[in-house]
């Protein structure tokens, strides 16, 4: 599928200014479509929408259909008189440039529980009847959903392997106990996912009536952690006790020399099978209802993923498995259509993964900072060699800023050596003509330019941040998914220069 010429800005919402230490689907949320729209740009990037659990990745969610609540706008609630304007007025002072998760929990969660019991004995009847067809429509997932989270809560947070055994294994007797008890909980957790879906499709709708579309993150891979696994566990790699024996990962690369052992559940992809994928194309279906464009994540894993034993400290002893193929997309298309798809296809890609994307003209990835290599293969890499039907990016979330790219600050982050980074750096001056003072600018103007009919510019290369501002370290397990966008940072000088280079790329 080729996409018309444009480019846009990868934000994570949660890193919109607020004054709730997290960024929401309010008011700032229209604000930063105001400034695509003001600077030319069509297209706005976000990473997956849902609940986190422990380390709050995106990309280890509590539910590949639910929203994550901490996104829920607090000033949206008392406009529409589901909160009192005195419950924000003693917001605790939160940091402005990072997301401090435990605040923001400890002070977000009460208010959509005080939300909840003013929804209960004061709400209209029609905002009543909204949330009973909410309920009714999404009951498929929503279900599962609510029953997993106010288990959860009644287990300390606990993850549901580790649950008395009744729970644990679903037995319909436990389950119907339980269910009655946690009456009260289920319907706040449904409350919870009808207020960000609507406040999600507000902010939609506006982008889209001023011609901005979403593309949004679907990952391969989900958490163990998760309550498809726990409701499903049938399709994954798992013992009785519900522990996986095998796990994702990916081998030595760029990022680590004994690979990311990522630890996700594996699926079952002969179980799947049995019902044609249908999993996969409920999720599939709400993904395309909830963003404009998909970007399936990894890949490379559809075609062949690196399986792990669970019991490995690393993801050196993994070996490569088949993936689905082609199977998984011809029944997501027989069931869906055509869906507008990208294809992360960066990392260990082979040729066979190349075929599996060309075969349905999925677009291709390609990354500026990977591209001034001196490998065996570099010169297809080069952004000459840019196909017209490809998303170009000076970076991803889980690279550097161009910035501290270029300044060398992820090189101990990474298995390059100092010197070949050096060697990168100084193909890229010259390519580039430039002495690199501007580097993030020098980056944007050549992904614009480029013949990609996509172009996507992390908000922190447009701002010219170093890697203070880096959103995610593969690898780490604390301090990622913290960086925020300040108010102050975006000047009309910065808004001038993008209206401009956009107008001069044709976008």
């Amino acid at each position: 599928m080729n996409f018309p010429r444009a480019s846009g800005i990868l934000l994570h919402p949660t890193s919109l200014p607020g004054r709730f230490g997290i960024g929401d689907l309010g008011k700032e949320a229209c604000r930063f479509a105001d400034f695509l729209v003001t600077t030319g740009q069509r297209v706005w990037q976000v990473l997956p929408l849902g609940p986190t659990g422990y380390g709050d990745s995106p990309y280890q969610c509590l539910s590949v259909f639910a929203g994550n609540p901490l996104l829920i706008s607090p000033e949206g609630l008392v406009a529409d008189k589901l909160l009192e304007p005195a419950e924000l007025e003693n917001a605790p002072s939160f940091p402005k440039d990072r997301v401090d998760y435990g605040a923001v929990i400890k002070f977000k969660i009460p208010l959509l529980r005080k939300s909840f019991e003013i929804f209960q004995g004061k709400a209209a009847r029609g905002e009543r009847k909204q949330f009973k067809v909410f309920c009714q429509q999404n009951a498929a997932w929503l279900e599962a959903y609510s029953l997993f989270m106010a288990f959860k809560e009644a287990h300390g947070f606990a993850a549901w392997n580790t649950w008395e055994e009744g729970i644990r294994r679903r037995e319909p007797k436990s389950l119907g106990y339980r269910r009655r008890n946690l009456a009260y909980e289920i319907s706040y957790h449904k409350y919870q996912q009808y207020q960000f879906f609507k406040q999600w499709s507000g902010v939609k709708k506006y982008c889209n009536e001023r011609g901005i579309r979403f593309i949004g993150d679907m990952p391969i891979f989900i958490a163990l952690d998760s309550v498809v696994v726990w409701a499903h566990p049938e399709m994954f790699y798992l013992d009785d006790s519900g522990k996986p024996t095998v796990v994702a990962g990916v081998p030595p690369d760029y990022f680590s020399e004994t690979g990311q052992l990522w630890g996700n559940p594996l699926y079952r992809w002969d179980v799947m099978a049995k019902d044609g994928y249908a999993w996969w194309i409920d999720r599939f279906r709400a993904t395309r209802d909830l963003v404009d464009i998909i970007r399936l994540d990894h890949f490379r894993g559809f075609e062949k993923y690196w399986e792990v034993p669970a019991t490995d400290d690393t993801a050196v002893n993994g070996r490569w498995v088949p993936g689905p193929g082609a199977k998984l997309f011809e029944a997501v298309q027989k069931a869906l259509g055509t869906l507008p798809i990208i294809a992360e296809d960066l990392g260990m890609i082979t040729p066979e993964v190349h075929a599996l994307r060309d075969q349905f003209g999925f677009p291709g990835m390609r990354v500026l900072q990977f591209s001034f290599g001196t490998g065996l293969n570099a010169d297809k890499y080069r952004p000459y060699n840019y196909p017209q039907n490809s998303v170009v990016y000076t970076g991803t979330h889980d690279n550097n800023t161009t910035i501290g790219w270029f300044r060398g600050e992820d090189v101990k982050d990474s298995t390059q050596s100092k010197g070949e980074r050096e060697r990168e750096k100084q193909i890229a001056l010259n390519y580039l003509g430039t002495d690199g003072h501007e580097i993030n600018w020098d980056f944007m103007r050549l992904a614009l330019m480029s013949a990609a009919d996509t172009a996507i510019i992390p908000m922190q290369d447009v701002l010219g941040l170093g890697s203070e501002a880096r959103m995610n370290l593969p690898g780490r397990s604390e301090g990622n998914w913290c960086w925020r966008l300040t108010p102050d940072m975006l000047t009309e000088e910065i808004k001038a220069r993008l209206k401009k280079l956009t107008a001069l790329s044709g976008r």
